[in-house]
């Protein structure tokens, strides 16, 4: 979500914060209506369990209760939107447009296991608007851009079809000329304009990628020699990608596997991932495509999630939903204050989450407070009210009697009365009527005040915003939202935290049943790889690169690899470990000579890199309900909200993981195994009983901080921080001639990939995977030549 643009007035408070803007940005949010929410689905709830949240599941992908991905036949499992099946659609003239396609005219996506049909379920699984071009397609075919709408037309059936062709059996490389047979003429009698699609889509990632047996042999005249750096799944998709494009390629890794921060546990048949774990999604996921062609047990993930408390006791049903309702209409009204306030900033320095959403919890106890202090005034002025009515009673009352006395003393005067006489007794009758009337108004509004002071003192206001309990439950949904970031809510950027929420994939969250490191192992076959490798130096000059390295584990044997450039898939960790210079020293710190340039070192600095920690604990036997995937664990305490607040369930073999995010996951990182694991135990004791929980068989704690190769465990929108940084780090650096700050017209030689280059996809698997083939197309083109550029010019 981007910031409004438009704002009408711009604040920068210095001092105090405007309680009065805020507090009208809060009543604003209240009235509206839950249908007229927009929710994250990531990162606002990663853990869904609300009925409402069922609701909306079952309207989505339906997916075998077992298993997913058993993907063995060429038709496959590919998520694609549901169309009419029979001949393929062609984009009429009228829609043709040169825009995006919106988010909010996607087509629901739908689980399907037979050929795929339909032109736009393929445009839509691969990213891209069914009838328009994006503007790197407008960029890379101006002359179809300014040509005629047949010509526009033409590009965007030739371009869907292939796309289909492709994800009807991405087991196989589709070559150009199987796509002309599959084209339809007309649309095939342009067999430039197929061959530069075809060659774009190659190039790109939008076809032939992943592991794919090959039509045509691999390339024996080599463009260049690139050096990838980091095994991960960036690097092993850029290089492959780089492999098929012609290009001499070597993977330097530190660990002694591939993956990188995609991790499984393996001993006996205990299974778990202690980095990346979920699919988040198949409806326009590239890892749906890697399901088909790796085996992938992907299994559909319960999003139902029973909470117990810290004292083990569960709770009730009534109570989650309301506080969950309460964090969502938080989450909401920080998104007012700052898209609609602009209230981002106090004395110049930006507002956090975490700070905002307590800013409000604040506002809201005031209100309470206020509403308090009205009640009691109410009260006080009705009793009030009633005590001035009871005494103007007590004085009537005291008259009544009088004029009765009165009337009493002339009627027992005897003898004839004068006329005198007789006036004065009508007098005395004439008010002591009024009285009479005016007693029966004073208890009429004795009455009516009386059932008001009721009704008031029956309904008084809450005391307090939130209990104690409520507070506790509220912390468990802000730790699930530290984890969905990996770091404290006073650590993210109130203005850009959600940034990417727009490009969430569709469909159910999913686990890899058999591990998600299935993939990189798979994606590193025939790829040159030295495991064990440490890079300590990375020289660029407008020669080539050269890339000093020495044994991982014993820090000798140095060895120097000279190329043509270098793709930097380092973590962002590590990347802030090298452009600090009090870590120099640090013997795994990796030092770029000449150094980064200002530019991509201060957006190394802006954006964050969090933790986020799991405990693995392998049991004998079930104790747990089988069929819950999830159950968290609410803290007692604000400060320890993210310690072992959420266990899952998802392997064959009975193997719990905890999750510990926030600040509990930094502190964690300083506590040792055995006490680690003896909370764990102690929690699920309180949960399900001391009798029943079994010591465990296998445990594994991660700590992703600490981990040389990683320095923690994913990026997230930090403070101050905004969606250009991700760009900045995906920028390629070219060698300047010492004027860092200029410009520079030599060849890139330093490419960077990962989950933090990719603006549109944080902080995922996917992201990074295709964070290497925009990388693996950035460097083919550099190097290798542009194979769609057009080669003459059209009538």
């Amino acid at each position: 979500m981007s910031a409004n643009s438009n704002k009408s007035v711009k604040r920068d408070l210095n001092a105090d914060i405007d309680t009065k803007h805020l507090t009208n940005g809060i009543s604003e949010v209240d009235v509206l209506t839950d249908e007229g929410r927009k929710m994250s689905l990531r990162k606002k709830l990663k853990v869904e369990h609300s009925e409402l949240e069922a609701k909306n599941n079952e309207t989505q992908v339906e997916v075998d209760k077992s298993v997913i991905g058993d993907c063995n036949t060429d038709a496959g499992c590919i998520l694609i939107p549901s169309v009419a099946k029979g001949e393929p659609s062609v984009p009429s003239e009228q829609s043709v447009t040169a825009t995006e396609m919106s988010n909010e005219s996607q087509v629901k996506v739908e689980f399907e296991v037979e050929d795929l049909t339909g032109l736009e379920g393929a445009a839509f699984q691969s990213r891209l608007p069914y009838n328009s071009m994006t503007d790197h397609e407008i960029e890379c075919f101006p002359d179809v851009d300014k040509s005629s709408q047949r010509l526009l037309r033409n590009f965007l059936y030739i371009r869907n079809r292939l796309l289909q062709v492709w994800l009807e059996n991405p087991k196989q490389q589709l070559v150009v000329e199987k796509g002309l047979r599959h084209i339809e003429s007309p649309y095939n009698n342009d067999k430039q304009l197929v061959t530069r699609i075809h060659a774009f889509l190659d190039r790109h990632g939008f076809i032939n990628f992943g592991v794919f047996k090959r039509v045509k042999s691999l390339p024996t005249k080599k463009h260049g020699k690139v050096i990838v750096v980091g095994a991960g799944i960036a690097g092993l998709a850029a290089a492959r990608q780089l492999q098929q494009f012609g290009m001499d390629v070597v993977v330097l890794e530190a660990r002694d596997r591939v993956g990188g921060r995609i991790a499984t546990f393996r001993k006996s048949t205990f299974i778990a991932d202690l980095g990346g774990m979920v699919v988040t999604g198949l409806g326009g996921n590239p890892v749906a495509v890697l399901s088909k062609q790796i085996n992938m047990e992907l299994h559909k993930i319960n999003q139902k999630c029973p909470l117990y408390d810290s004292n083990g006791s569960a709770v009730p049903k009534e109570k989650d939903e309301m506080v969950e309702k309460e964090f969502n209409r938080l989450l909401e009204a920080t998104n007012y204050i700052s898209h609609e306030l602009d209230f981002n900033s106090v004395g110049g320095k930006p507002v956090s989450l975490g700070q905002a959403l307590e800013w409000i919890i604040q506002l809201q106890e005031n209100n309470v407070k206020r509403k308090q202090i009205q009640h009691l005034k109410s009260v006080i002025g009705l009793q009030e009210k009633l005590k001035a009515n009871q005494i103007q009673m007590v004085s009537l009352k005291e008259k009544i009697i009088d004029l009765q006395k009165h009337h009493k003393d002339q009627n027992d005067t005897k003898g004839n009365k004068d006329i005198t006489q007789e006036f004065a007794v009508r007098s005395i009758l004439r008010d002591l009527n009024k009285s009479c009337q005016e007693w029966d108004q004073l208890m009429e509004q004795q009455s009516e005040i009386e059932s008001k002071l009721q009704s008031l003192e029956s309904l008084p206001p809450s005391d307090v915003y939130l209990s104690s309990r409520d507070r506790q439950i509220l912390d468990w949904h802000f730790a699930n939202l530290e984890y969905a970031n990996a770091t404290p809510l006073t650590n993210l950027s109130l203005q850009n935290w959600d940034q990417d929420d727009d490009f969430e994939f569709t469909g159910s969250h999913l686990v890899v049943r058999n591990g998600y490191s299935c993939v990189p192992v798979a994606m590193s076959e025939g790829l040159d790889i030295k495991l064990n490798t440490a890079v300590r130096q990375l020289r660029y000059s407008k020669n080539g690169v050269e890339v000093c390295t020495t044994n991982a584990r014993t820090n000798n044997n140095p060895i120097t690899y000279k190329g043509d450039a270098i793709l930097v898939t380092l973590p962002l960790g590590v990347l802030k470990q090298a452009i600090d210079s009090s870590n120099q020293n640090v013997i795994n710190t990796i030092q770029f000579v000449p150094a980064l340039p200002e530019w991509k070192v201060s957006a190394i600095q802006r954006l964050g890199f969090g933790n986020l920690n799991k405990v693995v604990l392998c049991f004998d036997r079930v104790f747990w309900e089988s069929q819950n995937h999830l159950f968290g664990h609410v803290g007692s305490t604000t400060a320890s909200r993210g310690e072992l607040f959420l266990f899952w369930n998802l392997y064959r073999a009975p193997v719990l993981l905890a999750l510990v995010a926030g600040d509990a996951a930094a502190i964690m990182e300083n506590v040792s195994d055995d006490v680690i694991v003896g909370r764990c135990i102690a929690v699920l004791k309180g949960i399900f009983g001391a009798n029943m929980v079994p010591n465990p068989r296998e445990t594994v704690v991660t700590r992703w901080s600490a981990d040389s190769w990683s320095r923690g465990a994913y990026s997230y929108m930090a403070v101050g921080s905004s969606g250009s940084d991700y760009d900045s780090l995906a920028a390629p650096v070219a060698p300047t001639s010492g004027d860092q700050s200029a410009e520079s017209s030599a060849t890139p030689r330093v490419f960077f990939a990962g989950e933090h280059t990719i603006k549109n996809y944080p902080a995922t698997v996917h992201g990074a995977f295709l964070s290497g083939l925009r990388e693996g197309a950035r460097i083919a083109n550099q190097f290798a030549g542009c194979p769609y550029a057009q080669s003459s010019s059209r009538n």
